[in-house]
């Protein structure tokens, strides 16, 4: 397994080890003790599951007050995966990374609480598998618009098939401060 640093600090790609033969193959898709050992130390609390068919976007999503870091995996098609850092006493406030993680490739996306996540899919069929540090509170979700101009994200498409709560995201320089994620610290304490 190879871990790489992304340019937001605490997300990484991580490359998995395949084992493979004329059978087939085996991959270890997550194991705790190993990952944090990487310095990838996250509880995860939900798995999700996400299925959608070619030209679908989905994001930019976060929470607020439970902010969720999310462990990204495509089992089927290809996908388009960007996270925004959102944290603001970060670095790389507003700054994003953009990744194409496919079944064949046997990638994974790590984005730390704090980063909002969203993907186009590239596939005629892309199914997604991504674990959660936190749960998902509905009343708690927020956005930001998918195509900010002041972002600069590269989307591979141009017309997606979108939700209008999704399209309709303020952009990130009209976002309240108050209503940016809230993060914990290892401690138990909050970031501001």
């Amino acid at each position: 397994m190879k871990v790489t640093r992304t340019a937001i600090p605490g997300a990484f790609l991580i490359d998995l080890e395949v084992h493979g033969d004329k059978r087939g193959y085996f991959l270890e898709s997550y194991q705790r003790r190993r990952y944090a050992n990487l310095g990838l130390d996250a509880e995860f609390v939900q798995d999700n599951r996400s299925f959608s068919q070619k030209g679908v976007l989905r994001g930019m999503h976060y929470q607020v007050r439970h902010a969720i870091g999310h462990l990204v995996y495509v089992t089927h098609g290809r996908v388009f995966d960007v996270g925004i850092d959102l944290r603001p006493k970060s670095p790389t406030f507003g700054k994003h990374i953009a990744f194409t993680l496919a079944a064949e490739n046997n990638q994974q996306l790590y984005l730390p609480p704090g980063v909002a996540h969203g993907f186009c899919t590239l596939g005629e069929e892309n199914e997604i598998l991504y674990k959660c540090t936190d749960y998902y509170f509905p009343d708690d979700e927020a956005g930001v618009l998918w195509n900010d101009p002041d972002l600069g994200i590269q989307w591979p498409l141009t017309n997606p098939v979108i939700t209008p709560r999704d399209a309709a995201f303020p952009r990130l320089k009209n976002i309240d401060p108050a209503n940016l994620p809230r993060v914990r610290d290892g401690k138990g304490g909050r970031h501001q």
